[in-house]
C-alpha cells in the first residue's frame, strides 16, 4: 500500500478542489446528483439493518441488544455512499465545503467559484437525494395489496422514526445541539475525504474512508445531503401510510426550518474551518515548497 505524506494530502485537496470549481454547471448538477442518490443508497441500506433492535430500558434487562448497538450497526452500514461518491468521482456539498476552500488557499481561485459549485452540487445533491427516497418510499418502505392501497413495513416505521428524530430540534438549545452536530459531522466527513485521498490502492481507500464516517452516523451527528434522503423518505412513506398516525410536525416545512438549514450552515462550518483552514495553516510553508 502507498500512503502520501500529510502535506501531499493537503496539496492534493486543493488540487482537487482547482478542478472542481473548473466544470460547468450542468456537470456540477449532474455529479451532485449522482452524489446525492449515492448517499440515499448508504442510508437506505443503514435503515433497513438498524431496523428491529433499537430496544427498551426495559427490554435490555433481559438481554436484547440496545440503542448504541442500533446506532453501531447504522454507522456501520452507511458509509458505502461515500465510497462509491469518492471511488467514481461523484461531487458532495459537504466534500466540497473543504476541498474547494483549500483550492482558493492553495491556487488562489475566487469565492466566487466556491460559491458557484456550492449551489450547484447542493441543488444536484437534493434531487438526486429526493429520487431515490421516493424509490425507497414506494418500494421496500411500503407493501401493496391488489386493491392498490399502500401499508407501511417495518422498515418504513424506521424510516419514518429517523426523519421524526431529525426535525424534532425546537427552540434556541435546539438548534444549537443540531448546529454543533453538524460541525462535528463534517469535521469526520472532510477527514474521510483526506483519508481516501491518503491511500492509492481500493482497500486503503476503503477503510479511510469508512471509519470515521461510520463514526459520524453511530455517534449521531447530523449531515445535509444524508438529511435530504433521511426526511423525504420519512415524509413521502408516512403519507402513504394509516392518515391516523401522522406526525404533523414531520413535513417539507420542518425538514428545512427544523434541520436542513442549520445543518448546512454548520457542514460548512465543520469543513471550512476544522478541517480546511487548520491544515492550510499547518502545511502552508511544505505546500509553498512544493511548488
Amino acid at each position: 500500500m502507498v500512503f502520501h505524506p500529510p502535506v501531499a494530502i493537503t496539496a492534493k485537496a486543493g488540487d482537487a478542489g482547482k478542478y472542481k470549481v473548473s466544470l460547468p454547471a450542468w456537470n456540477m448538477v449532474l455529479r451532485g446528483f449522482m452524489a446525492g442518490a449515492y448517499i440515499a443508497m448508504g442510508g437506505a441500506l443503514a435503515t433497513v439493518c438498524s431496523t428491529g433492535i433499537m430496544a427498551t430500558d426495559a427490554a435490555l434487562r433481559y438481554g436484547t441488544a440496545s440503542a448504541g448497538f442500533a446506532q453501531l450497526i447504522l454507522g456501520a452500514t452507511f458509509p458505502v455512499g461515500l465510497i462509491i461518491i469518492v471511488l467514481t468521482g461523484a461531487e458532495l456539498f459537504t466534500g466540497d465545503a473543504m476541498l474547494a476552500p483549500m483550492a482558493a488557499f492553495i491556487h488562489k481561485v475566487s469565492w466566487m467559484q466556491i460559491i458557484n459549485l456550492w449551489i450547484w452540487v447542493y441543488i444536484g445533491n437534493l434531487i438526486g437525494s429526493l429520487v431515490f427516497a421516493y424509490i425507497m418510499a414506494y418500494g421496500p418502505f411500503t407493501s401493496w395489496n391488489a386493491a392498490g392501497a399502500a401499508t407501511v413495513t417495518a422498515f418504513g416505521a424506521r424510516a419514518i422514526a429517523i426523519a421524526s428524530a431529525k426535525v424534532s430540534y425546537v427552540g434556541v438549545a435546539g438548534m444549537w445541539s443540531c448546529f454543533l452536530k453538524a460541525i462535528a459531522c463534517n469535521w469526520l466527513v472532510n477527514l474521510a475525504i483526506l483519508l481516501g485521498i491518503c491511500a492509492d490502492d481500493l482497500v486503503g481507500k476503503f477503510f479511510g474512508i469508512w471509519f470515521p464516517i461510520m463514526a459520524f452516523v453511530a455517534s449521531g451527528f447530523e449531515h445535509s445531503v444524508a438529511n435530504m434522503y433521511f426526511i423525504p423518505a420519512g415524509i413521502l412513506t408516512q403519507a402513504l401510510g394509516d392518515p391516523t398516525t401522522v406526525n404533523a410536525g414531520l413535513n417539507w416545512v420542518t425538514m428545512w426550518t427544523n434541520n436542513l438549514i442549520v445543518v448546512t450552515i454548520g457542514n460548512i462550518v465543520g469543513g471550512l474551518f476544522f478541517v480546511g483552514v487548520i491544515y492550510w495553516v499547518a502545511f502552508r510553508k511544505e505546500i509553498a515548497a512544493l511548488k
